[in-house]
């Protein structure tokens, strides 16, 4: 099992949303909508996705090897 990263591209505001749909293999627009959906029910969401943009980490690049 690959280790989930936050992609350079196609992302929106922290790339959580595009991490997470790389990951379970659908579009991120997908897994943004169902976030956005998930926010209508109780809980604790946005903390959440400051959590996960917080502790998952950044894609490499190839400048960033060094």
């Amino acid at each position: 099992m690959a280790a989930i990263v936050r992609p350079r591209d196609g992302r929106m505001i922290g790339g959580v949303c595009a991490a997470l749909a790389r990951r379970f293999g659908t579009s991120a627009t997908t897994m943004r909508v169902i976030f956005v959906a998930s926010c209508l029910l109780p809980g604790p969401q946005f903390l959440l996705y400051l959590a996960l943009w917080i502790l998952l980490p950044a894609e490499k690049t190839a400048t960033d090897a060094w």
